[in-house]
């Protein structure tokens, strides 16, 4: 109920003769001079005060048999920029686009992992699926399939029991899920046979049809830091610059940093420093396109020295800049830097 709601008619009406208030207003599109009670002459754009549609993001939905392969395509999506919401009640889909329009196109792209477990949940999902289109949002389904004898082998690989099993046996919840899953297959705009697909195979499927003609990306974190403080344990792959002498034992530079331009010159000026950069540069190229076609998203490179303060820093940061012209997205991280 609005203010005008609560008044008697005479009220509302009294309401209207405000200064100004009894003018017409301009229509949607049209731009009107409007005089102002001081003769101040005001130009009035109706099209652009309007307040800009959200827009509806596209949506993929992830369903499928248990042990398909559901979470390896729902990561891939993830890698790709897909904002992922795995295991969402079906009858909560047509909130999380909503959210996602309100976002300000912050989530473009929503991928939604269905468990359906129950007869209940799945004819939420029927309803949500029949809201989605009357609302016109862009969807797809993903339909994860895999034979019995696959399903079977990978649950007693990770002696796991089918969620649907009960008392009875695997290829009993096997069989009563694949029923439970008929018609949402058959509604399917992608099916997969993941029965002879490995984890890299599936991913590059998920990659030719939603990754586009772009290749996939690689993000770098180039980290540095100290031995004496031991390894990174998130480190793929690491270097040690100890081959290089050590700036602490100089006394003019043994306060700063290798973020000091002298130290990084001292460092890059020492033999053999800038021949490592040049061809750990190339190594890491091969390296990447070999990640790529295997899937592999995401690296950690770790530079090492003694105290993770001069030469480990100030290789990193040559390093990364190197992978950024290459068109790397690279994060730099100092792990050790200050502590001593």
């Amino acid at each position: 109920m609005s203010e005008y709601d609560a008044h008697p008619t005479a009220e509302r009406d009294t309401a209207h003769k405000e200064p100004g208030r009894d003018r017409p207003q301009p229509a949607a599109g049209e731009q009107h001079a409007v005089q102002e009670d001081n003769g101040a002459q005001v130009s009035t754009d109706v099209t652009a005060a309007a307040a800009p549609e959200a827009a509806i993001p596209e949506l993929v939905i992830i369903s499928g048999m248990s042990g398909a392969g559901r979470s390896t395509a729902a990561k891939c999506l993830e890698d790709l920029g897909w904002f992922v919401v795995d295991n969402l009640p079906p009858a909560l889909i047509p909130t999380m686009v909503e959210l996602g329009a309100r976002s300000q196109g912050n989530v473009a792209r929503i991928a939604v992992v269905v468990d359906v477990r129950g007869r209940r949940f799945f004819d939420n999902l029927r309803e949500s699926l029949a809201d989605l289109d009357t609302r016109g949002v862009t969807r797809r389904i993903v339909f994860l399939e895999s034979s019995d004898e696959a399903l079977v082998r990978r649950f007693e690989s990770v002696r796991r029991p089918h969620p649907l099993q009960g008392d009875g046996r695997i290829v009993d919840g096997i069989a009563a899920e694949r029923e439970l899953l008929r018609e949402l297959r058959g509604d399917a705009d992608l099916v997969i046979d993941t029965s002879s697909l490995n984890v890299h195979e599936l991913r590059a499927k998920m990659d030719a049809q939603f990754a586009g003609e772009e290749e996939p990306e690689l993000r770098a974190t180039v980290m540095s830091f100290g031995f004496k403080y031991g390894l990174p344990v998130d480190a793929d792959l690491v270097a040690d610059m100890r081959f290089l002498p050590n700036p602490h034992w100089v006394p003019e530079l043994r306060p700063y940093s290798g973020l000091n331009e002298e130290v990084a010159a001292y460092v890059f000026n020492q033999p053999g420093a800038k021949e490592f950069l040049d061809r750990y540069a190339e190594l890491l190229r091969l390296i990447a396109a070999g990640y790529r076609r295997e899937g592999k998203r995401y690296v950690t490179i770790a530079i090492g020295c003694t105290g993770g303060k001069h030469r480990s820093v100030a290789m990193s940061e040559k390093l990364a800049a190197r992978l950024a012209a290459e068109g790397v997205e690279t994060v730099v991280v100092h792990r050790d830097m200050g502590r001593e």
